[in-house]
C-alpha cells in the first residue's frame, strides 16, 4: 500500500551528494514530493529530509540502497518514530488597503507574520504542519494568491532519546 514516508538523512557536507540522492530515487521512479537540505551543528555534515510518497516494501530498499552510499552516514525512517514536523511558507497574496485588516486577522490566527508590503500586495511566513499550511493557503485563495515559495518539511524525532535521531555526536 503506497503511503507517504518521511525520511531523514545526515550526510556528508559536500558536493554532488544530493544530486546522487535525488538520482536513486528517479532511478527507481520515484518523485520526491518534499526535500530540504541544511547543515547540522557540526559544518562538516548536512541533514536532508525527505518526503516521497510509495509502497513500503519499495521504500525500505531505498533506505538500504542510502545506506550503501559512503556520503551516507546514517538514514532514519522517521514515519512511524515520533516527530516534530515544520514548514515554512511564503505567500504574497493581493491586498488593497481595504481588504488588508481582513488578512491581518487571518495572519494572526495562524499565528503567522506580515514580513513585506506594497501598494498592491502583502507577503506573508507562516510555519507548521502541512496541514496548518494547506489551510492557510486554502483560506487565502479568494483574495488573489501572487506567488508561494515553500521550504518542504524539515523533521526530528521527538524527546532526548537519540532512538530515531541523527545526532552526531
Amino acid at each position: 500500500m503506497e503511503r507517504e514516508h518521511t525520511i531523514a538523512l545526515l550526510v556528508e557536507n559536500k558536493s554532488g551528494v544530493l544530486a546522487h540522492i535525488a538520482g536513486l530515487f528517479s532511478g527507481r521512479g520515484f518523485n520526491i514530493k518534499e526535500l530540504s537540505v541544511g547543515e547540522t551543528e557540526n559544518p562538516e555534515y548536512s541533514r536532508m529530509t525527505i518526503v516521497v510518497q510509495g509502497d513500503d516494501q519499495i521504500v525500505e530498499q531505498i533506505k538500504k540502497q542510502l545506506n550503501k552510499f559512503i556520503d551516507v552516514i546514517k538514514v532514519i525512517d522517521l514515519t512511524n518514530i515520533p516527530s516534530v514536523h515544520r514548514e515554512i511558507i511564503l505567500i504574497k497574496v493581493k491586498a488593497q488597503p481595504p481588504r488588508r485588516q481582513e488578512i491581518f486577522q487571518i495572519v494572526e490566527v495562524f499565528k503567522g507574520k506580515i514580513v513585506d508590503i506594497s501598494q498592491s500586495s502583502l507577503t506573508i511566513e507562516v510555519t507548521g504542519i502541512t496541514e496548518k499550511i494547506e489551510a492557510f493557503v486554502a483560506i487565502l485563495k479568494p483574495y488573489g494568491i501572487q506567488e508561494i515559495a515553500r521550504t518542504g518539511r524539515v523533521s526530528i524525532s521527538r524527546g532526548m532519546s537519540k532512538a530515531g535521531g541523527l545526532g552526531n555526536g
